[in-house]
């Protein structure tokens, strides 16, 4: 008999990686401003209305003071960047282990939903939103704070809506979290 310490066998090496607690970001980017729904379309037409306005009332003999058409002109080109902006002051930052749901314009709102408090997920893309290529992914959770998160406008969603499925379940894997049904 040997007295030589036994070593433990090693892993060949090959094509897996060991995993590691990076946080990797699938996502991170502000929504499509054409994929915020109907709204989209509802501030060019109130702005077109503006533009028209002026000449509506000139053609029925009302009088209209000069500043009055400059300020129907300056509010009916502004109008239709409403949705614009709206889109700029939202950010989401979706990652392996949570999603961050920023917005504000001037002042900053930053919530945080963690991938193991999720209960459900559900993907929606209307027929134009595919014609598009945006979509929405509401993600439901137990989290007191973001029990429903809506995250609308994304580009090509459906492979983001996939990957998060995975990780939800891994994560909760990792973390030992069971689904109990009451029953």
């Amino acid at each position: 008999m040997s007295n030589a310490p036994i070593n433990p066998p090693q892993p060949p090496p090959g094509p897996h990686k060991e995993p590691s607690d990076a946080e990797e970001i699938y996502f991170q980017g502000s929504p499509k401003w054409y994929g915020l729904g109907g709204k989209t379309l509802l501030w060019p037409l109130v702005g077109w209305l503006f533009i028209v306005l002026p000449f509506a009332l000139y053609h029925f003999n009302s009088h209209l003071p000069a500043m009055g058409w400059i300020v129907c002109f300056v509010i009916g080109f502004a109008l239709p960047m409403v949705p614009i902006v709206h889109a700029r002051s939202i950010c989401y930052r979706v990652t392996n282990y949570r999603i961050d749901y920023e917005r504000g314009l001037l002042s900053r709102n930053i919530d945080t939903l963690e991938l193991w408090h999720v209960e459900d997920m559900h993907f929606h893309q209307s027929l134009l939103q595919r014609v598009l290529g945006v979509g929405s992914i509401r993600v439901v959770s137990r989290d007191e704070s973001l029990p429903d998160l809506l995250l609308r406008g994304l580009p090509d969603p459906r492979p983001l809506y996939e990957t998060l499925k995975q990780r939800v379940i891994a994560v909760k894997r990792a973390r030992g979290v069971i689904k109990v049904d009451p029953g």
